[in-house]
Protein backbone atom coordinates (compact mmCIF):
# COMPACT_ATOMS: atom_id res chain seq x y z
CA UNK A 1 0.00 0.00 0.00
CA UNK A 2 1.39 3.46 -0.87
CA UNK A 3 2.60 5.56 2.07
CA UNK A 4 -0.02 8.31 1.70
CA UNK A 5 -3.00 6.05 1.08
CA UNK A 6 -6.06 7.81 2.53
CA UNK A 7 -4.52 11.29 2.48
CA UNK A 8 -6.64 13.81 0.55
CA UNK A 9 -5.04 16.78 -1.20
CA UNK A 10 -6.93 19.85 -2.39
CA UNK A 11 -4.77 21.21 -5.20
CA UNK A 12 -5.51 24.80 -6.20
CA UNK A 13 -2.14 25.28 -7.89
CA UNK A 14 -1.30 25.55 -11.55
CA UNK A 15 1.63 25.68 -14.01
CA UNK A 16 4.59 23.75 -12.51
CA UNK A 17 5.79 24.22 -8.90
CA UNK A 18 2.50 23.36 -7.19
CA UNK A 19 1.48 20.64 -9.64
CA UNK A 20 4.95 19.06 -9.31
CA UNK A 21 4.43 18.89 -5.56
CA UNK A 22 0.93 17.44 -5.77
CA UNK A 23 1.98 14.93 -8.43
CA UNK A 24 4.63 13.67 -6.00
CA UNK A 25 1.97 13.35 -3.31
CA UNK A 26 -0.22 11.44 -5.79
CA UNK A 27 2.71 9.15 -6.58
CA UNK A 28 2.93 8.42 -2.86
CA UNK A 29 -0.72 7.40 -2.82
CA UNK A 30 -2.62 10.56 -1.91
CA UNK A 31 -5.96 11.30 -3.58
CA UNK A 32 -5.41 14.63 -5.35
CA UNK A 33 -8.34 16.86 -6.31
CA UNK A 34 -6.96 19.23 -8.92
CA UNK A 35 -9.15 22.33 -8.88
CA UNK A 36 -9.08 24.22 -12.19
CA UNK A 37 -10.83 27.29 -13.49
CA UNK A 38 -13.41 26.67 -16.19
CA UNK A 39 -10.72 27.55 -18.76
CA UNK A 40 -8.23 25.18 -17.15
CA UNK A 41 -4.65 25.18 -15.90
CA UNK A 42 -2.51 27.65 -17.89
CA UNK A 43 -0.26 24.86 -19.14
CA UNK A 44 -3.13 23.16 -20.98
CA UNK A 45 -2.50 25.79 -23.70
CA UNK A 46 1.32 25.70 -23.60
CA UNK A 47 2.25 24.07 -26.89
CA UNK A 48 3.94 22.88 -29.02
CA UNK A 49 4.88 20.16 -28.39
CA UNK A 50 1.49 18.55 -28.16
CA UNK A 51 -0.24 15.25 -28.76
CA UNK A 52 -3.66 15.28 -30.35
CA UNK A 53 -3.95 18.97 -29.49
CA UNK A 54 -3.09 18.42 -25.82
CA UNK A 55 -0.07 20.12 -24.24
CA UNK A 56 2.75 17.80 -23.26
CA UNK A 57 3.79 20.41 -20.66
CA UNK A 58 0.54 19.76 -18.79
CA UNK A 59 1.13 16.02 -19.05
CA UNK A 60 4.51 16.25 -17.28
CA UNK A 61 3.15 17.20 -13.86
CA UNK A 62 -0.49 16.09 -13.59
CA UNK A 63 -0.58 12.30 -13.69
CA UNK A 64 -2.67 10.39 -11.18
CA UNK A 65 -4.98 13.31 -10.30
CA UNK A 66 -8.68 14.09 -10.55
CA UNK A 67 -9.72 17.33 -12.28
CA UNK A 68 -12.63 19.36 -10.86
CA UNK A 69 -13.47 22.58 -12.73
CA UNK A 70 -14.85 25.27 -10.40
CA UNK A 71 -15.26 29.02 -10.87
CA UNK A 72 -13.70 30.46 -7.70
CA UNK A 73 -15.08 33.92 -8.46
CA UNK A 74 -18.60 32.76 -7.77
CA UNK A 75 -19.79 32.47 -4.14
CA UNK A 76 -21.12 28.98 -4.82
CA UNK A 77 -17.70 27.95 -6.14
CA UNK A 78 -15.98 29.35 -3.06
CA UNK A 79 -18.36 27.39 -0.86
CA UNK A 80 -17.51 24.20 -2.71
CA UNK A 81 -13.82 24.80 -1.94
CA UNK A 82 -14.61 25.39 1.73
CA UNK A 83 -16.57 22.15 1.80
CA UNK A 84 -13.73 20.23 0.12
CA UNK A 85 -11.17 21.83 2.46
CA UNK A 86 -13.14 20.56 5.43
CA UNK A 87 -12.58 17.04 4.09
CA UNK A 88 -8.94 17.49 3.01
CA UNK A 89 -5.66 16.82 4.78
CA UNK A 90 -3.55 19.14 2.62
CA UNK A 91 -4.20 22.22 0.52
CA UNK A 92 -1.67 23.55 -2.01
CA UNK A 93 -2.08 26.92 -3.76
CA UNK A 94 0.12 29.35 -5.68
CA UNK A 95 -2.13 32.37 -6.09
CA UNK A 96 -0.82 35.90 -5.71
CA UNK A 97 -0.75 37.16 -2.12
CA UNK A 98 -4.24 38.14 -0.94
CA UNK A 99 -6.20 36.31 -3.65
CA UNK A 100 -7.26 33.39 -1.48
CA UNK A 101 -8.18 35.78 1.32
CA UNK A 102 -10.43 37.77 -1.05
CA UNK A 103 -12.18 34.52 -1.91
CA UNK A 104 -12.64 33.75 1.79
CA UNK A 105 -10.28 30.81 1.37
CA UNK A 106 -7.20 31.96 3.28
CA UNK A 107 -5.46 29.86 5.89
CA UNK A 108 -7.14 31.54 8.86
CA UNK A 109 -10.64 30.84 7.52
CA UNK A 110 -9.98 27.30 6.33
CA UNK A 111 -8.00 26.22 9.41
CA UNK A 112 -10.94 27.35 11.55
CA UNK A 113 -13.13 24.93 9.57
CA UNK A 114 -10.51 22.17 9.62
CA UNK A 115 -7.80 22.55 12.28
CA UNK A 116 -5.95 19.51 10.87
CA UNK A 117 -5.54 21.14 7.46
CA UNK A 118 -1.96 21.55 6.21
CA UNK A 119 -1.98 24.64 4.01
CA UNK A 120 0.97 25.12 1.63
CA UNK A 121 1.33 28.42 -0.23
CA UNK A 122 3.91 28.56 -3.03
CA UNK A 123 5.05 31.89 -4.45
CA UNK A 124 8.00 33.57 -6.12
CA UNK A 125 9.31 35.54 -3.14
CA UNK A 126 7.41 34.12 -0.17
CA UNK A 127 4.50 35.48 1.88
CA UNK A 128 6.79 37.83 3.83
CA UNK A 129 9.44 40.32 2.74
CA UNK A 130 9.54 43.38 0.48
CA UNK A 131 8.58 41.55 -2.72
CA UNK A 132 5.81 39.34 -1.36
CA UNK A 133 3.23 40.96 -3.69
CA UNK A 134 5.15 40.15 -6.88
CA UNK A 135 4.50 37.10 -9.06
CA UNK A 136 7.48 34.81 -9.51
CA UNK A 137 8.65 33.22 -12.75
CA UNK A 138 11.43 30.67 -13.07
CA UNK A 139 13.49 32.65 -15.59
CA UNK A 140 13.57 35.73 -13.40
CA UNK A 141 14.26 33.66 -10.29
CA UNK A 142 17.16 31.86 -11.97
CA UNK A 143 18.60 35.27 -12.82
CA UNK A 144 18.04 36.87 -9.43
CA UNK A 145 19.22 33.94 -7.35
CA UNK A 146 22.70 33.93 -8.88
CA UNK A 147 22.20 30.56 -10.61
CA UNK A 148 22.54 32.05 -14.09
CA UNK A 149 25.74 33.87 -13.13
CA UNK A 150 27.48 30.53 -12.54
CA UNK A 151 25.94 28.73 -15.53
CA UNK A 152 27.21 28.99 -19.11
CA UNK A 153 30.50 29.28 -20.92
CA UNK A 154 33.35 31.09 -19.19
CA UNK A 155 33.31 34.00 -21.63
CA UNK A 156 29.64 33.71 -22.60
CA UNK A 157 26.37 35.15 -21.34
CA UNK A 158 24.80 33.94 -18.09
CA UNK A 159 22.63 30.95 -18.99
CA UNK A 160 19.50 29.37 -17.57
CA UNK A 161 19.06 25.66 -17.11
CA UNK A 162 17.06 23.93 -19.85
CA UNK A 163 14.11 23.20 -17.54
CA UNK A 164 12.33 25.40 -15.00
CA UNK A 165 14.57 24.18 -12.21
CA UNK A 166 13.44 26.72 -9.58
CA UNK A 167 9.81 25.63 -10.02
CA UNK A 168 10.76 21.97 -9.71
CA UNK A 169 12.94 22.71 -6.67
CA UNK A 170 10.05 24.62 -5.05
CA UNK A 171 7.76 21.66 -5.74
CA UNK A 172 10.23 19.31 -4.07
CA UNK A 173 10.63 21.64 -1.08
CA UNK A 174 6.86 21.87 -0.77
CA UNK A 175 6.57 18.07 -0.82
CA UNK A 176 9.22 17.68 1.89
CA UNK A 177 7.54 20.32 4.05
CA UNK A 178 4.10 18.74 3.67
CA UNK A 179 5.41 15.30 4.61
CA UNK A 180 7.10 16.81 7.68
CA UNK A 181 3.83 18.56 8.61
CA UNK A 182 1.93 15.27 8.29
CA UNK A 183 4.39 13.66 10.71
CA UNK A 184 4.14 16.63 13.09
CA UNK A 185 0.34 16.41 13.01
CA UNK A 186 0.52 12.94 14.55
CA UNK A 187 1.97 14.62 17.65
CA UNK A 188 0.13 17.95 17.72
CA UNK A 189 -3.17 16.93 16.16
CA UNK A 190 -3.07 20.17 14.16
CA UNK A 191 -2.14 21.28 10.68
CA UNK A 192 -0.01 24.31 9.90
CA UNK A 193 0.81 26.97 7.32
CA UNK A 194 3.73 26.34 4.96
CA UNK A 195 5.36 29.23 3.06
CA UNK A 196 7.45 28.07 0.07
CA UNK A 197 9.32 30.60 -2.10
CA UNK A 198 10.96 29.87 -5.45
CA UNK A 199 13.73 32.32 -4.58
CA UNK A 200 14.51 30.55 -1.29
CA UNK A 201 14.92 27.23 -3.04
CA UNK A 202 17.01 28.72 -5.84
CA UNK A 203 19.39 30.39 -3.37
CA UNK A 204 19.70 27.09 -1.49
CA UNK A 205 20.69 25.43 -4.79
CA UNK A 206 23.85 27.53 -4.79
CA UNK A 207 25.13 25.05 -2.19
CA UNK A 208 28.95 24.94 -2.15
CA UNK A 209 29.17 28.02 -4.40
CA UNK A 210 27.32 30.05 -1.78
CA UNK A 211 29.45 28.71 1.07
CA UNK A 212 32.60 29.53 -0.89
CA UNK A 213 31.54 33.14 -1.28
CA UNK A 214 30.32 33.46 2.30
CA UNK A 215 33.64 32.15 3.62
CA UNK A 216 36.03 34.04 1.33
CA UNK A 217 34.13 37.05 -0.01
CA UNK A 218 35.24 36.15 -3.54
CA UNK A 219 32.61 36.44 -6.28
CA UNK A 220 32.08 33.04 -7.97
CA UNK A 221 32.52 32.87 -11.74
CA UNK A 222 31.40 30.56 -14.52
CA UNK A 223 33.42 27.48 -15.41
CA UNK A 224 31.33 26.23 -18.33
CA UNK A 225 31.12 22.45 -18.03
CA UNK A 226 34.05 22.37 -15.61
CA UNK A 227 33.85 22.25 -11.82
CA UNK A 228 34.99 25.23 -9.74
CA UNK A 229 36.75 22.98 -7.20
CA UNK A 230 37.25 19.44 -8.55
CA UNK A 231 39.69 18.85 -11.45
CA UNK A 232 39.42 17.21 -13.96
CA UNK A 233 35.63 17.32 -13.91
CA UNK A 234 34.30 18.39 -17.31
CA UNK A 235 33.56 17.47 -20.93
CA UNK A 236 36.40 16.03 -23.00
CA UNK A 237 36.33 15.41 -26.74
CA UNK A 238 37.30 11.96 -27.95
CA UNK A 239 38.23 10.82 -31.43
CA UNK A 240 34.54 10.59 -32.37
CA UNK A 241 32.24 12.28 -29.79
CA UNK A 242 32.54 13.50 -26.19
CA UNK A 243 32.46 12.21 -22.62
CA UNK A 244 31.62 13.73 -19.25
CA UNK A 245 34.50 12.88 -16.90
CA UNK A 246 34.14 13.27 -13.13
CA UNK A 247 37.41 12.55 -11.32
CA UNK A 248 36.46 12.93 -7.68
CA UNK A 249 39.66 12.08 -5.82
CA UNK A 250 43.41 11.59 -6.14
CA UNK A 251 43.20 7.81 -6.51
CA UNK A 252 40.92 8.21 -9.49
CA UNK A 253 43.28 10.74 -11.07
CA UNK A 254 46.24 8.42 -10.61
CA UNK A 255 44.34 5.53 -12.22
CA UNK A 256 43.21 7.80 -15.05
CA UNK A 257 46.82 8.62 -15.90
CA UNK A 258 48.31 5.16 -15.34
CA UNK A 259 45.56 2.76 -16.45
CA UNK A 260 43.52 4.69 -19.01
CA UNK A 261 45.58 7.37 -20.74
CA UNK A 262 49.01 5.74 -20.38
CA UNK A 263 50.69 8.88 -19.08
CA UNK A 264 51.89 7.83 -15.59
CA UNK A 265 54.20 10.84 -15.32
CA UNK A 266 51.18 13.11 -14.81
CA UNK A 267 50.13 11.16 -11.72
CA UNK A 268 53.43 11.89 -9.97
CA UNK A 269 53.85 15.47 -11.17
CA UNK A 270 53.77 17.73 -8.10
CA UNK A 271 51.57 20.17 -10.01
CA UNK A 272 48.83 17.55 -10.37
CA UNK A 273 49.19 15.01 -7.52
CA UNK A 274 46.42 16.47 -5.35
CA UNK A 275 43.06 17.95 -6.20
CA UNK A 276 44.15 21.28 -4.74
CA UNK A 277 47.24 21.39 -6.92
CA UNK A 278 45.22 20.34 -9.96
CA UNK A 279 42.76 23.14 -9.26
CA UNK A 280 45.55 25.68 -9.05
CA UNK A 281 47.19 24.37 -12.23
CA UNK A 282 44.08 23.48 -14.25
CA UNK A 283 45.12 25.77 -17.13
CA UNK A 284 48.25 23.61 -17.61
CA UNK A 285 46.68 20.21 -16.99
CA UNK A 286 43.50 20.37 -19.06
CA UNK A 287 45.16 20.95 -22.48
CA UNK A 288 47.44 17.97 -21.81
CA UNK A 289 44.51 15.72 -20.96
CA UNK A 290 42.57 16.96 -23.99
CA UNK A 291 45.32 15.74 -26.32
CA UNK A 292 45.39 12.32 -24.67
CA UNK A 293 41.61 11.80 -24.88
CA UNK A 294 41.66 12.50 -28.63
CA UNK A 295 43.64 9.28 -29.07
CA UNK A 296 40.62 7.15 -28.13
CA UNK A 297 37.08 6.59 -29.33
CA UNK A 298 34.29 7.25 -26.87
CA UNK A 299 33.51 3.53 -26.57
CA UNK A 300 37.15 2.69 -25.86
CA UNK A 301 37.73 5.33 -23.23
CA UNK A 302 34.41 4.75 -21.46
CA UNK A 303 35.16 1.02 -21.20
CA UNK A 304 38.60 1.74 -19.77
CA UNK A 305 37.31 4.34 -17.32
CA UNK A 306 34.52 2.12 -16.06
CA UNK A 307 36.86 -0.84 -15.59
CA UNK A 308 39.05 1.44 -13.47
CA UNK A 309 36.00 2.68 -11.50
CA UNK A 310 36.41 6.26 -12.64
CA UNK A 311 33.07 8.09 -13.02
CA UNK A 312 32.19 8.86 -16.63
CA UNK A 313 29.09 9.41 -18.70
CA UNK A 314 28.15 9.60 -22.33
CA UNK A 315 26.91 12.97 -23.52
CA UNK A 316 23.43 11.90 -24.61
CA UNK A 317 20.53 13.68 -26.22
CA UNK A 318 17.08 13.32 -24.64
CA UNK A 319 15.92 10.36 -26.79
CA UNK A 320 19.12 8.45 -26.01
CA UNK A 321 18.71 9.12 -22.29
CA UNK A 322 15.04 8.11 -22.12
CA UNK A 323 15.65 4.93 -24.12
CA UNK A 324 18.78 3.86 -22.25
CA UNK A 325 18.63 0.48 -20.47
CA UNK A 326 19.25 1.98 -17.04
CA UNK A 327 16.36 4.47 -17.40
CA UNK A 328 14.00 1.81 -18.78
CA UNK A 329 14.94 -0.67 -16.04
CA UNK A 330 14.23 1.89 -13.32
CA UNK A 331 10.78 2.60 -14.84
CA UNK A 332 11.48 6.29 -15.33
CA UNK A 333 9.32 6.06 -18.45
CA UNK A 334 5.86 4.60 -17.88
CA UNK A 335 2.97 3.69 -20.15
CA UNK A 336 -0.57 4.52 -19.02
CA UNK A 337 -3.94 3.79 -20.59
CA UNK A 338 -5.78 6.82 -21.94
CA UNK A 339 -9.30 6.96 -23.34
CA UNK A 340 -8.38 9.39 -26.14
CA UNK A 341 -4.90 8.29 -27.14
CA UNK A 342 -5.14 4.64 -26.17
CA UNK A 343 -1.77 4.79 -24.45
CA UNK A 344 0.51 7.56 -23.27
CA UNK A 345 4.19 7.50 -22.41
CA UNK A 346 4.97 9.66 -19.38
CA UNK A 347 7.87 10.34 -17.07
CA UNK A 348 7.87 8.00 -14.09
CA UNK A 349 8.25 8.73 -10.39
CA UNK A 350 11.80 8.84 -8.99
CA UNK A 351 10.48 7.79 -5.57
CA UNK A 352 11.42 4.15 -4.97
CA UNK A 353 10.07 2.81 -1.67
CA UNK A 354 10.27 -0.96 -1.28
CA UNK A 355 7.84 -1.31 1.62
CA UNK A 356 5.26 1.24 0.47
CA UNK A 357 5.65 1.44 -3.31
CA UNK A 358 4.32 4.39 -5.26
CA UNK A 359 0.82 4.29 -6.68
CA UNK A 360 0.23 2.92 -10.15
CA UNK A 361 0.18 6.00 -12.41
CA UNK A 362 -2.91 7.06 -14.33
CA UNK A 363 -3.27 9.45 -17.25
CA UNK A 364 -3.42 13.21 -16.58
CA UNK A 365 -7.09 14.24 -16.50
CA UNK A 366 -9.06 16.29 -19.02
CA UNK A 367 -10.44 19.55 -17.71
CA UNK A 368 -13.32 18.83 -15.34
CA UNK A 369 -13.17 15.12 -16.05
CA UNK A 370 -13.97 14.19 -12.43
CA UNK A 371 -16.14 17.13 -11.35
CA UNK A 372 -19.36 15.20 -10.87
CA UNK A 373 -17.75 12.07 -9.46
CA UNK A 374 -15.73 13.87 -6.76
CA UNK A 375 -18.48 16.31 -5.73
CA UNK A 376 -21.00 13.49 -5.48
CA UNK A 377 -18.71 11.09 -3.62
CA UNK A 378 -16.94 13.54 -1.29
CA UNK A 379 -19.66 16.16 -0.67
CA UNK A 380 -22.77 14.04 -1.30
CA UNK A 381 -24.09 16.57 -3.83
CA UNK A 382 -27.04 15.15 -5.70
CA UNK A 383 -27.67 15.13 -9.43
CA UNK A 384 -30.20 17.96 -9.33
CA UNK A 385 -27.89 20.32 -7.45
CA UNK A 386 -25.00 19.41 -9.74
CA UNK A 387 -27.15 20.24 -12.76
CA UNK A 388 -27.87 23.68 -11.28
CA UNK A 389 -24.18 24.29 -10.62
CA UNK A 390 -23.35 23.34 -14.19
CA UNK A 391 -26.15 25.50 -15.59
CA UNK A 392 -24.90 28.54 -13.64
CA UNK A 393 -21.36 27.83 -14.87
CA UNK A 394 -20.11 27.41 -11.34
CA UNK A 395 -18.66 24.03 -12.27
CA UNK A 396 -17.84 22.23 -15.50
CA UNK A 397 -17.86 18.52 -16.35
CA UNK A 398 -15.97 17.47 -19.45
CA UNK A 399 -17.88 15.28 -21.87
CA UNK A 400 -16.78 11.64 -21.94
CA UNK A 401 -15.31 11.01 -25.38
Amino acid sequence: MPALDGVKVLDLSRVLAGPWCTQSLADLGAEVWKIESLSGDDTRTWSPPEIGGESTYFLCCNRTKSSIAIDLKQPEGQQLIRDLASKADVLVENFKLGTMERFGLGYDKLSALNPRLIYCAISGYGRTGPRRQEPGYDFAIQAESGLMSITGEVDGEPMKLGVAITDICAGMNATQSILAAIIARHTTGKGQFIDIALLDGAVALLANVASGYLATGKTPTRFGNAHPTVVPYQIFKTADTSIALAVGNDRQFSDLCKKVLDCPELATDERFKTNRSRGINREVLIPILEKHFLRFSTAEVIAALRSSEIPVGEVRDVPSALNSPEVVEREMVVKVSDRLHGELKLGGSPLALRGTPVAKPTAPPRLGEHTREVLQRVLNIGGGELAKLEASKTVFQSPRT
